[in-house]
């Protein structure tokens, strides 16, 4: 009989450590996950976008480096670019790491945005339109 009490209580005293380990380290293991979602993850993925960018570099794309030089890309190489500056056509050589922004794709995607913004405005009108025609007709 005092064996089964004996028992009982240390059942009871391992589930409430097995609670108290949950306590303890389950707001710790809760501010991992958020970290991961809010600051790695995201970081992780524009890391990858700029790595992206750089690869895909071509011969006469207008490129803005690290340091703030503006130029145009004459040649490319396997991990470095020259590159066109200035009105007196002076050449740097910098490697595909200092490159920051691809000027040339950011202004196509802008355009692009901007044509895709002017078609569904242009749309919105003719329902609009549409809608003012017909209930001229009735």
């Amino acid at each position: 009989m005092h064996n089964l009490i004996f028992m009982a209580a240390q059942e009871q005293q391992n589930q409430s450590t097995s609670a108290m380990l949950l306590t303890t380290f389950g707001p710790l293991i809760l501010i991992v996950v958020v970290f991961y979602f809010i600051l790695i993850r995201p970081q992780k993925k524009k890391d990858n976008e700029a790595k992206a960018m750089r690869e895909n570099v071509q011969i006469g794309d207008e490129i803005l480096t690290i340091g703030g030089i503006v130029g145009i890309v004459v040649k490319k190489t396997e991990d470095t670019v020259v590159i066109e500056t200035g009105g007196d056509k002076s050449k740097l050589r910098i490697k595909i790491a200092a490159i920051q922004e691809n000027i040339t794709l950011t202004e196509q995607a802008k355009a692009a945005k901007a044509a895709q913004n002017a078609e569904r405005m242009e749309m919105i009108r003719q329902r609009k339109e549409e809608k003012k025609n017909k209930k001229n007709k009735e």
